[in-house]
């Protein structure tokens, strides 16, 4: 009897006994079509981690972090985890999408998986060429229901880190201030250049196919121009969906117009002229390298040309549709990228 009870009183103790939580967080998991050798993890200048991944995509490691939100970048594109010591995350995701498809598992994935969604949640809640065809009441109107919209998607979410909600709350106002100037600003553009007004022109600018090109040699179209250059890495970002939209309206009553405003900006050089010449020099070497289509021009006098002053632009990219008579139709056009682009173009029937 004394031997079973001192049997049972040791079991006792080896089933309350307690795994010491880790001072550190593992990370494992693959990606799929991968663009890099590796993951980059960062926070900042605080928190800096390189993670190799091995050839079938797979990747693990340890990571000694204090709880917060830690970026991931994998050479190509980034999305964002939660970390905190002890947790055990497996992420996946997919190179060719990875905010999209990113996913997440494991022990401490709550709030990862909160990230996702609120993600997910906020593009389809908000649209922005929505939001600029509203006039400034009914912006006004809007942008409250989205406010409480958003707290009650939070507040919904009891499992996750109180921290990291706390913090998506605090952002909620400023994000949703500084959307509303940008929105405001595509209105005020409108009122300013509006559709069916004839459209500002450019005159004989430099095509990389050879001659030159004018706005009244595409008569008979609809232009959907792109305003970019090589050293603005948003414009960079769009041409793939440019090039995707390109294939898509292949022989239909469009044309794809892309005009660089490179004017020498991110290429240094003795003088202003050298350094011009070697912005031009950009140009065409990046339509080469990344195989860009459509018609690709080059504006005579960059930021101050007629055409880019006539549209009011001060930034890039801008996009912009110009009917089949040469009158404007949206001075602020939706991005390629834009997930109802092509709900779009069709309501002009193209």
């Amino acid at each position: 009897m004394k031997k079973l009870l001192v049997c049972v009183a040791a079991l006792s103790i080896v089933a309350c006994k307690k795994e010491a939580p880790k001072d550190y967080a593992t990370l494992s998991g693959k990606v799929e079509n991968k663009n890099s050798d590796s993951l980059f993890i960062y926070q900042g200048r605080d928190f800096k981690k390189t993670i190799r991944v091995n050839e079938d995509g797979t990747f693990s490691d340890t990571l000694k972090v204090k709880a917060g939100v830690y970026g991931v970048y994998d050479g190509k594109d980034q999305t964002n985890v939660f970390l905190e010591n002890d947790a055990d995350i497996t992420m996946n995701l997919n190179g060719e999408n990875v905010r999209e498809s990113v996913s997440f598992s494991g022990k401490g994935s709550e709030s990862s998986v909160f990230l996702v969604e609120k993600f997910k949640f906020e593009e389809d809640l908000i649209d922005i060429e929505v939001l600029k065809n509203l006039d400034e009441k009914g912006l006004d109107t809007k942008m409250t229901s989205v406010k409480d919209e958003m707290f009650a998607f939070y507040d919904k979410n009891k499992a996750v880190d109180s921290t990291l909600i706390a913090q998506s709350k605090a952002q909620t106002e400023p994000m949703l201030k500084s959307l509303k100037a940008y929105v405001l600003g595509g209105i005020n553009l409108k009122k300013q250049l509006p559709a069916g007004t004839p459209s500002p022109t450019f005159e004989n600018y430099e095509n990389y196919e050879g001659g030159t090109t004018s706005l009244s040699d595409l008569k008979g179209k609809y232009v959907y121009i792109d305003v970019w250059a090589t050293w603005c890495g948003p414009c960079i970002g769009e041409i793939p969906a440019l090039q995707k939209l390109e294939k898509e309206y292949e022989g239909k009553n469009i044309a794809f117009v892309s005009i660089s405003t490179d004017n020498g900006r991110g290429y240094r050089a003795a003088s202003k002229e050298e350094s011009f010449e070697l912005s031009k020099e950009g140009w065409r070497k990046m339509i080469a390298e990344k195989n860009m289509s459509g018609i690709q021009l080059f504006a005579d006098n960059a930021f101050q040309s007629d055409f880019v002053t006539g549209y009011k632009i001060n930034s890039i990219p801008r996009f912009i549709l110009i009917g089949p008579e040469g009158n404007i139709v949206n001075p602020d056009a939706p991005r390629p990228s834009y997930s109802k682009i092509n709900e779009y173009f069709s309501s002009f029937g193209i």
